[in-house]
């Protein structure tokens, strides 16, 4: 296992599903009607240029379908690779490999797309480093999470439990200042971050001593803008600037103006909920 994969259990419990959907109630009826002893040696092939991602979910799911069947990988999870690229060989019974095929690559396809477009916003935002949002396929979160790393990306929070954040439409209840004062009263310890759409409310969540600040849908100017009260404020006080962070509606295309603004982080929910999948295929040689 590596930094780029999600837990093993969450990817055991994830690819089982994914099976039972496959083959519930019958089995893989086609498959069911090939010669046994038939055996087949596949490639995993890369039809269009991208990052890799989701190995250990096609591991698992030949795995559990025949522990008969082996892979091995000529790639790991966050390469880079051109169009026409072998990734790996699974070698095994035909008819278990051809049950297996859609789901391993239903998975590495979807991870690896992710992969692939948080490398391309990556690249796009540096010196900003990328992080995503909570904008992720139901049950396959630690997943796609898992594919951002591989992508270069980093990841924001993981589930409503791992920090404090407060949105737009918490604050109109209840206030910057009585919201970062609660939380730090209910969860002492616990980041608190505030969401700021214009520069006084920066103002307000900085004196009510919040660690970092989403600046939500702000030009690069306003970016800049806010740069500068946070760096004076930490000059002031002699305290660590808080993060901050730039979101809102920013894309591929537009993500370049706010390299350079001296913010921290930029998130985007395109990481994960716009992906394209990476085409990639399993081209099978058959074995009587």
């Amino acid at each position: 296992m590596s930094s780029f994969d999600a837990p093993i259990g969450t990817i055991r419990a994830l690819v089982a599903l994914a099976l039972a959907e496959d083959l519930t109630p019958l089995g893989d009826i086609s498959a069911a009607l090939l010669p046994p002893g038939t055996s087949a040696v596949a490639e995993f092939v890369a039809r269009t240029d991208g990052v890799i991602a989701g190995t250990a979910c096609a591991d698992e799911t030949f795995a559990q379908v025949d522990p008969a069947i082996t892979c091995g990988w000529a790639v790991a999870d966050g390469d880079a690779v051109a169009a026409g690229a072998v990734l790996g060989t699974v070698t095994g019974p035909l008819a278990s490999v051809l049950t297996a095929e859609r789901t391993a690559l239903n998975f590495l396809g979807h991870l690896s797309g992710i992969a692939t477009r948080t490398r391309t916003f990556v690249d796009a935002a540096a010196p900003l480093r990328v992080w995503d949002t909570r904008k992720t396929t139901p049950g396959l979160r630690s997943l796609e999470k898992a594919a951002v790393r591989a992508g270069g990306g980093r990841n924001h929070r993981g589930n409503l439990s791992d920090w404090v954040m407060f949105k737009d439409n918490h604050l109109t209840v209840l206030g910057i200042v009585d919201a970062v004062r609660s939380a730090r009263d209910a969860w002492p310890g616990r980041t608190v971050h505030v969401e700021c759409e214009r520069i006084d409310q920066v103002h307000e969540a900085l004196q009510a001593g919040a660690d970092a600040i989403l600046l939500d849908n702000m030009s690069p100017d306003e970016v800049r803008a806010a740069v500068a009260v946070a760096d004076e404020h930490a000059a002031a006080n002699g305290t660590r600037r808080a993060l901050l962070e730039v979101s809102g509606g920013i894309t591929l295309e537009t993500v370049g103006a706010y390299a350079l603004t001296g913010a921290d982080v930029v998130s985007s929910g395109s990481l994960t909920n716009s992906a394209p999948v990476l085409d990639i295929g399993l081209d099978i040689d058959v074995h009587p």
